[in-house]
C-alpha cells in the first residue's frame, strides 16, 4: 500500500515526507527524555509540571508525525503536519524554557494556535482527495 501511496510523489516530496517524519520520531524520543529528567530531576511542582506537560504534547505530535507523514500526499495535509511540528516546538519549547531558565511562555499560545491550525489543515487535506 505504501508503494501505491508514494507513486505518483516526486523525490522532493518524498525527501521532505521523510525528513517530517523523521523529526517525528525524534521529537516523541526527546519527549521520553524530558518526561524522565522532569520525574527524576527533584524540581519544584510547577516546573515539573510544565515540563511533564511538554513531553506529553511533544510525544503525542511527534507519533503523530511520523504516522501521518508518509502518507500526507495532498500539499495541504503535508503543509497541516508542518504546522503541527513548528507548533509542537514552540509549545513545547516554550513551557521547558519557561521551567529551566524562567523564559517567558509567551510563545507556547502561538504554538497552540499553530497546532490547531495544522490539524485542521491536515484533515482538510485529507478530505479533498
Amino acid at each position: 500500500m505504501t508503494r501505491m501511496i508514494h507513486a505518483g510523489l516526486s523525490e522532493r516530496q518524498m525527501h521532505r515526507r521523510f525528513w517530517l517524519a523523521s523529526a517525528g520520531s525524534v521529537l516523541a524520543g526527546l519527549s521520553v527524555a524530558l518526561a524522565a529528567y522532569a520525574a527524576h530531576a527533584g524540581l519544584g511542582d510547577k516546573a515539573q509540571g510544565s515540563l511533564q506537560q511538554a513531553a506529553f504534547f511533544a510525544f503525542g505530535h511527534g507519533l503523530a508525525l511520523a504516522a501521518l507523514a508518509p502518507l500526507a500526499v495532498r500539499r495541504l495535509a503535508w503543509l497541516g503536519l508542518l504546522c503541527i511540528a513548528l507548533g509542537t516546538l514552540l509549545f513545547s519549547g516554550s513551557l521547558v524554557l519557561g521551567a529551566m531558565y524562567g523564559i517567558s511562555t509567551g510563545a507556547a499560545p502561538f504554538g497552540g494556535i499553530l497546532m490547531i491550525l495544522g490539524w485542521l489543515l491536515h484533515a482538510i487535506g485529507q478530505w479533498r482527495r
